[in-house]
């Protein structure tokens, strides 16, 4: 059981809060029923959940602008469960920094499995995005250095590149594992906790946003390098500093 490990619920359908919370509850999760918006931000300075399941049709509010303003002020958990199946909408959904997109009508004990794996993850607390450490742990590799820390990359010349959360724990997967091939399914799993369905295009979207703010000439990148049939492969060196 996991009584200290709090949950949010942000849906406007009230047949859906309970749903997920009963269910939830009885897999021993603590969890606050919330319909708008507002309400989740109130809710996170007094008692900040572990793990955020936004929808995104929330009347009058705008979903993916919860979830941006969620992730700029706060780490923690975030998974978008919504009807809009749209794959724009699942994207974008990424984006925004979301850790995973479930679409409605799901399977309870698959969104569980989902749930559980962001938690292992993410941890079991949310806290506030923490400010530039003293002494963080960096890593560079051509002319790029990432702040484990504090989830920045910037330029040799000290300029910072915003990164999605999406695009940050892609970007420390390939990081992790320099030199070597990485298929697909293995970056999901390092990244969303979960194996590619057929057809899933997700890795390939964010390798090609990564390389966008990365590379130089993306039409011919050389820091994430394409394998064919194989996979990605982040080619420079990586030293700790």
């Amino acid at each position: 059981m996991t009584p200290d490990i709090h949950i949010a619920v942000v849906d406007d359908e009230a047949d859906i809060t309970q749903l997920l919370a009963a269910y939830l509850r009885s897999h021993g999760y603590r969890v606050s029923e919330l319909h708008r918006g507002h309400a989740l931000m109130q809710l996170m300075p007094v008692d900040p959940p572990a793990l955020v399941l936004l929808d995104l049709g929330l009347p009058g509010e705008d979903g993916f602008a919860i979830a941006r303003k969620l992730r700029e002020h706060w780490q923690c958990g975030l998974v978008i469960v919504t009807g809009r199946g749209d794959a724009v909408d699942k994207v974008v959904g990424l984006e925004v920094g979301a850790d995973d997109y479930v679409t409605k009508p799901f399977e309870l004990r698959e969104l569980l499995a989902r749930i559980k794996a962001v938690l292992r993850r993410t941890g079991a607390a949310a806290v506030p995005v923490p400010a530039a450490e003293t002494s963080p742990r960096r890593h560079r590799f051509a002319g790029w250095e990432i702040d484990t820390a504090a989830r920045r990359l910037t330029t040799s010349e000290g300029s910072e590149v915003a990164l999605t959360g999406g695009e940050f724990d892609l970007l420390m997967a390939f990081v992790r594992h320099a030199g070597r091939v990485l298929s697909r399914d293995f970056l999901l799993e390092q990244t969303r906790g979960r194996e590619a369905a057929p057809f899933d295009r997700t890795i390939d979207v964010q390798v090609g946003r990564l390389r966008k703010k990365l590379e130089v000439d993306v039409d011919a990148p050389q820091i994430i390098k394409s394998v064919r049939g194989a996979g990605y492969i982040l080619v420079p060196p990586v030293t700790l500093a």
